[in-house]
């Protein structure tokens, strides 16, 4: 086993790069390159190449500790909330109203399910980090993720991966097919939405040209971001740091010149690929399969947190008369983030709305941390549950 923590930061890196080159793949595409990495890193400790949770090895505290945090930090400097008008008023209505529903299903769904006494001790963080990532994307579901531990529990954390991909990619597949189908059922009037091409085209970009000052800057920036945040938890402690952190980096982000560097997507996704890593190192596969009744379980609760998200919000879509495609773009953009919302638009032949979808899933960014906790918080304390 290599016990050198550059050795085992390189087999991290690696397993990144092969899941990156995997992730282009047709077989699978589909997995995504986040759980791709959970899932190679845990074959890889698991054969004893490097630690898993024990023997326990100061680069993954080292991760947890400065890297997620930093990630987080570089990924919400790249949301600029004055562009959010530029959605239009429909779009954007269809998004909040869709958050409510995320909301009240995972409220609901936890209920359902039993609570404490199905799930364990961390059912309300679980409840919160759904809530987060079908408000607003991944970002958000590791940020409740660290703030309760469940980062450290590697098992559980899969477990709750893999039901969340599951369910998204069905949800996909319901967003593509629903507005036709309602479409035929129920006719709109679609709500063409004048474009500007090249804002468009800047958002969807995959490359940046980045030049060491960016990178100098962000990270400069990005530090003292968390040494801040820290020192406020200390003088605030009833503030969890995480929302200490999300709000000054929100904050920092509507300074033109900082949400116009370069590299925030680039070195915050990098460092969520390497948290992912540790995640995956922590989860002991025996215990998984172990606990398979768990993971059923899990599914049987975002499965219903999701279908009262697409109940309330084509429900209140119907009553409104709304656009059926703005109404399935903007709850792709809960449920399946800024990408899916960019594919579903192009996918439904709407390229008119594939800045509004990228806009507003960048304003779930921004919230889902918030409501996350804030329902963790309900659920916690709650006797129902």
């Amino acid at each position: 086993m290599l016990k050198d923590s550059l050795a085992i930061l390189a087999v991290l890196c690696l397993n990144i790069v092969l899941a990156e080159w995997l992730n282009t793949k047709p077989f699978f595409k589909h997995v995504g390159t986040g759980l791709m990495v959970i899932i190679l890193t845990a074959i890889v400790a698991n054969l004893g190449i490097i630690p898993a949770s024990t023997p326990a090895t100061p680069l993954y505290d080292g991760i947890f500790a400065y890297i997620a945090p930093l990630s987080i930090f570089l990924m919400l400097l790249g949301v600029n909330l004055k562009s959010l008008k530029k959605a239009g008023k429909p779009m954007l209505m269809m998004f909040l109203i869709g958050s409510i529903g995320t909301m009240l299903g995972a409220l609901l769904a936890m209920w359902m399910v039993g609570g404490k006494e199905s799930i364990g001790e961390l059912f309300y963080a679980l409840g919160g980090m759904y809530t987060g990532t079908y408000i607003g994307g991944s970002i958000n579901f590791n940020a409740v993720a660290i703030h309760y531990g469940v980062s450290q529990q590697g098992s559980l954390f899969s477990a709750a991966t893999v039901a969340d991909n599951i369910i998204t990619a069905v949800w996909v597949i319901a967003t593509l097919a629903l507005p036709q189908i309602f479409q035929k059922l129920i006719p709109r009037n679609k709500l063409i939405h004048v474009i500007d091409e090249n804002q468009t085209e800047s958002h969807q970009s995959e490359s940046e040209s980045v030049r060491p000052i960016d990178l100098a800057f962000l990270l400069a920036i990005s530090l003292i971001g968390i040494w801040v945040s820290g020192l406020l938890h200390n003088l605030i402690p009833q503030i969890p740091t995480v929302l200490l952190l999300t709000t000054l980096a929100l904050s920092l982000a509507q300074i033109p010149i900082i949400n116009r560097l370069k590299g925030q997507k680039l070195l915050g996704l990098l460092g969520v690929y390497l948290f992912l890593a540790v995640i995956g190192a922590y989860c002991d596969i025996p215990a998984l399969i172990k606990d398979g009744k768990l993971a059923v379980i899990l599914l049987a609760f975002v499965t219903i947190l999701v279908l009262v998200h697409g109940l309330v919000v084509f429900g209140i879509g119907y009553l409104f008369k709304q656009d059926w495609d703005i109404v399935s773009i903007a709850s792709q953009a809960n449920v399946g983030g800024t990408a899916s919302a960019m594919a579903l638009a192009r996918s439904l032949n709407r390229n008119d709305l594939v800045l509004p979808g990228i806009l507003v899933g960048a304003l779930g960014n921004a919230i889902g941390t918030y409501f996350g906790i804030l329902i963790a918080e309900i659920m916690k304390t709650s006797t129902i549950y």
